[in-house]
């Protein structure tokens, strides 16, 4: 029996129960299930009791989702898990004081709900969770912290079934805090005045106070109730659901993070007073607020601000007085594609949600030397020569992520950044019909220490192939922490195929192109020779009809997640299957193919392994 298999089966004995249950009692059951946090131990407990009860069984469900660790740490049926809220008790009792505000800071989310390592980890900084050391920087504190946490799975990877053998803190995008945690942490927090939440069972009038607030979605936007309350000591305000403008005021002087990445609603005049009022800040995040065009002129008043993150919204242009914030860090900004005033792409295909519209930035960017993470840039709207000049500048950035890439301006940008040593992440996006030919000047790049790499609009050739070479010496040496990489071309020959084979620790790979069959395998000697033995994720999208995948005997042995992107109605015929000995789950992304799931679920059936097959919709911005 897999791994997989025992860790889901008490999960199902427990849902069986939901199949007895009218859709009412279902959500309490599921909202049951998400308060174990997938723990097994916890999971076999709670459905050992249930298993006895009949007439009381729902009864039972629906106080335990009222008071679930009161009745857990309280009640002999669950005595099987002392141990567990023994060493939970030790672990916070004895955890050092630069972990524990950052586990309590997770009950600001949801349960459910996905979190970005990177928000998380700027929050901490904003907050002074995660500061510079003597040896590392408050970014690799930061990450350090998150991966600590995420061995403990107080927060769990997303997806769940895949393993990160590599670095954790690298690769796990996307995480969700533990249902089980956060129902053990959050008590803690409202006793202790560090967090406030407002949502539907909320008291009419409060005179609470407390570090952080929270505006849940389904609160009633009561104003009367909200000015009511004490914000003197308010630190951070995270909002889900509809903005409104009393959501902020002249008395949250002292508020240091602004987290909308999950409101909505949130008009210029707001951004206007926020400015004006929260001058304070140093994490400000608009994410994703699509109807968010123009940022304010005062851009200016945010001394203190060290993350800006206006990635997703329609913002085009940052504005020139932005190059006053010495103290940012971090500028995350670009339109998702397709964007209104954004050029037209070479394909609707090309357009998907990876393709990113980069902004203008003004030239006197240079002068915020703190920078480590900037991007999109557009190139050529920015001005080719002094985006070149700005770059040179920014010794210290490790994330840079360029669009409007040509061959009027390649040279000159990746000259300004051949000896950015720091530089672990670069993404380019080339100009329209420009063949890839201006990519050869990124061979002389500082490749020593990229670990993602993300190369737009190629068509038929990958200039790395025959820039670096494929002499398995200069791989291992020049390519040596290289875990992440997305290409999109046309045409992905045998050659470059070959070459990204033989990439040493490469982990993730996404592939966008548009030829009808992709092989692969390589050999030599009319032997098949082992290819891709790191990679546990690989994506594929394609603009054909359809495409035809082969795996060959030899090749990607950990692949333990597949993914088929078929958001353009393309379909699949995948050969191999049976030669990926680690697979464990197949996920077919965007529309739906009846007979691609029919011939992929035949497929998995006789796989040894026995993979599971998910659907899941178009990712949006």
């Amino acid at each position: 029996m897999s791994k997989v298999w025992k860790l889901l089966q008490p999960q199902l004995s427990l849902k069986r129960f939901v199949f007895l249950t009218t859709a009412l009692q279902y959500i309490q059951v599921e909202e049951l299930i998400l308060k174990c946090g997938g723990l097994p131990k916890v999971i076999v407990a709670i459905a050992a009791v249930l298993a006895k009860q009949t007439v009381t069984r729902m009864d039972n469900v629906v106080s335990l989702n009222q008071r679930f660790m009161h009745h857990l740490e309280t009640e002999p049926d669950y005595d099987s898990l002392c141990d567990l809220f023994g060493w939970m008790h030790s672990y916070f009792r004895t955890c050092t004081d630069s972990i524990k505000p950052c586990i309590f800071y997770l009950s600001i989310f949801p349960r459910d709900r996905l979190i970005r390592r990177r928000r998380l980890v700027r929050r901490w900084i904003a907050e002074g969770y995660s500061r510079d050391g003597d040896n590392e920087s408050a970014e690799e504190n930061g990450e350090r912290q998150f991966s600590e946490l995420l061995d403990l799975s107080i927060i769990q990877q997303v997806p769940y079934l895949v393993t990160n053998t590599l670095n954790a803190t690298r690769l796990a995008l996307l995480c969700q805090v533990s249902g089980f945690f956060h129902e053990y942490i959050i008590p803690g927090q409202e006793e202790e005045n560090l967090m406030f939440e407002l949502g539907p069972n909320c008291a009419l009038t409060t005179q609470r106070t407390g570090r952080h607030l929270v505006i849940l979605h389904d609160w009633k936007r009561d104003k009367i109730v909200f000015e009511s309350m004490d914000f003197s000591r308010l630190r951070s305000l995270t909002v889900f659901g509809r903005w409104k403008p009393f959501f902020i005021s002249e008395s949250m002087m002292l508020l240091r993070v602004l987290d909308l990445e999950d409101a909505s609603g949130i008009e210029y005049a707001d951004l206007e007073n926020i400015l004006k009022w929260l001058r304070r800040l140093k994490f400000l995040s608009l994410r994703g607020r699509h109807e968010i065009h123009h940022l304010p002129d005062n851009m200016d008043h945010l001394r203190q601000l060290q993350t800006l993150d206006v990635r997703g919204t329609s913002v085009l242009t940052l504005p020139e007085n932005i190059t006053k914030l010495q103290k940012l860090q971090y500028i995350r900004a670009g339109a998702t594609c397709p964007a209104a005033s954004a050029p037209p792409a070479p394909s609707s295909w090309f357009c998907t949600p990876h393709r990113i519209v980069g902004v203008q930035v003004p030239g006197g960017i240079g002068k915020l030397t703190a920078l480590h993470t900037l991007g999109v840039v557009n190139i050529s709207a920015s001005g080719g020569k002094a985006m070149a000049k700005a770059l040179k500048k920014l010794t210290q950035l490790r994330k840079l992520g360029v669009s409007g890439v040509n061959r009027k301006n390649s040279k000159d940008i990746f000259s300004a950044i051949q000896g950015h040593v720091h530089l672990e992440s670069l993404s380019v996006q080339l100009d329209k019909d420009n063949q890839g030919c201006c990519l050869d000047d990124q061979t002389s790049l500082p490749w020593n220490n990229l670990r993602s790499l993300k190369l737009y609009g190629l068509q038929d050739r990958l200039p790395l192939s025959s820039g670096l070479g494929s002499d398995q010496g200069v791989l291992s040496d020049t390519l040596i922490k290289l875990r992440k990489m997305d290409l999109e071309m046309s045409t992905l020959k045998e050659r470059d195929i070959k070459f990204l084979g033989e990439v040493p620790n490469l982990c993730i790979l996404r592939l966008r192109i548009k030829q009808p069959s992709l092989q692969f395998k390589a050999e030599l000697h009319a032997m098949e020779l082992p290819t891709y033995k790191m990679v546990k994720i690989l994506e594929i999208g394609c603009s054909s009809s359809s495409l035809s995948v082969k795996f060959g005997s030899e090749t990607m042995k950990s692949l333990e997640l597949l993914k088929l992107d078929c958001s353009s109605g393309a379909s699949y015929d995948l050969d191999g299957l049976d030669c990926l000995p680690e697979l464990k789950e197949v996920l077919i992304i965007g529309n739906n193919n009846e007979t691609l799931e029919t011939e992929l679920s035949n497929k998995l059936l006789n796989h040894p392994n026995k993979p599971v097959l998910k659907k899941e919709l178009p990712r949006s911005s």
